[in-house]
């Protein structure tokens, strides 16, 4: 981000995703995400962009761009919903789909105050209804929400939904990690499992970066994960066409981009426990695994775990999100540490339409007041 002169306070601007998205933005989009405060690998324009147009085809989705003498210093995608979960109740969303598991915005270090004053100036101007800013799957340890929470002042804000799940954090080697987290009795039996595997063939763990073999790693992972019990019911990303054109999409240009990282164990050539992380320094994202159900008895999914803890040993990485769902039976038993990720009301527009949202909040179950 160029420092010619001093940063002025910023301008919102908003327009459909469709509008917006063109090479020189993709340009000034992938400049934001290296100087961003806060990684997020599902806001960066390799992901984003093959989410807006597997989900979003007519374009209802807006891209807000936050620009500091013209430079983009933030960005976020959002809605305008007329529901909020089942009641009509108008309000702006930050916009995520079912496979996306962060929604802190791309901001520019140094950036989050002001970014945080025009974003919640702009909603209240942009919607005469709209009573809230809803904020998803927010880190409540990072700088965004600790400037978000800052500025707030006397303004009625609620953390509405809170969710911890497991995080990988550590300054042990892989090796000690592991020694830690499981039992004697349980890594000799991981020990004999992976012996018993390879009196049945060649077993084989691969780690790859970049794009090449992309696009068969993609098709063995999809058929992996249909053959099991989320291709029976239904939920398997193959099992719909959006989906698999996400995963298909965000996987290859995430590859070219070097941001996503792919492991595999084989026996005898063949991929029986498959996951793949996105890379957004200093932190990984672990996106998706899955494993063959008919080895099931030598727990190759936790064998595939273990090769995963090697990311401790990666001077560049502080962290890794599981991107799982709390008390996930598997990763937890391995990842200690955990991340609290919220979701955030935040009132909008003038005294009279956050006073009705405070009140509508405080009728929430759960609702935990932020501004106050």
């Amino acid at each position: 981000m160029p420092a010619a002169a001093p940063l002025c306070e910023g301008e919102i601007q908003a327009r459909s995703w469709q509008q917006t998205i063109d090479p020189a933005f993709l340009r000034e989009w992938n400049d934001l995400a290296e100087v961003a405060a806060e990684p997020n690998p599902f806001f960066e324009s390799w992901n984003l962009h093959a989410a807006l147009k597997s989900f979003d085809p007519r374009g209802s989705v807006e891209i807000v761009q936050f620009r500091q003498n013209g430079v983009l210093c933030g960005l976020m995608p959002i809605e305008r919903p007329a529901m909020y979960y089942g009641y009509p109740i108008p309000h702006i969303s930050a916009w995520l789909h079912d496979n996306a598991f962060c929604g802190v915005p791309l901001v520019a270090s140094g950036s989050e105050t002001a970014f945080w004053d025009a974003l919640i100036h702009w909603a209240g101007e942009s919607t005469r209804t709209g009573l809230f800013l809803h904020l998803m799957h927010m880190p409540d340890n990072g700088e965004l929400f600790s400037s978000l929470r800052d500025r707030l002042g006397a303004r009625p804000a609620f953390v509405v939904h809170r969710e911890d799940r497991a995080l990988l954090r550590s300054e042990q080697s892989a090796e000690d990690y592991f020694t830690a987290s499981m039992s004697g009795k349980k890594r000799k039996e991981l020990r004999r499992q992976f012996n018993r595997l390879s009196d049945l063939g060649a077993v084989k763990i691969e780690r790859q970066a970049g794009a090449n073999g992309i696009t068969d790693w993609i098709d063995q992972f999809l058929a992996l994960e249909a053959a099991g019990w989320k291709g029976k019911e239904g939920s398997a990303l193959a099992s719909s066409s959006d989906t698999e054109q996400l995963f298909r999409e965000s996987l290859t240009q995430g590859a070219k981009a070097n941001r996503i990282e792919r492991l595999t164990l084989s026996l005898d050539g063949k991929p029986i426990a498959m996951l793949v992380n996105f890379i957004s320094k200093p932190g990984i994202f672990s996106f998706k695994t899955t494993f063959d159900e008919s080895y099931a008895r030598f727990s190759p999914g936790v064998l595939l775990q273990r090769e995963n803890l090697k990311l401790l040993d990666n001077p560049q990485i502080e962290w890794a999100d599981s991107c799982a769902a709390a008390d996930h039976p598997m990763i937890e038993r391995i990842w200690r540490e955990k991340r609290s990720v919220v979701r955030v009301n935040i009132g909008i527009g003038g005294s009279l339409r956050q006073a009705a949202f405070k009140q509508l909040a405080r009728a929430e179950s759960g609702a935990q007041s932020l501004g106050e």
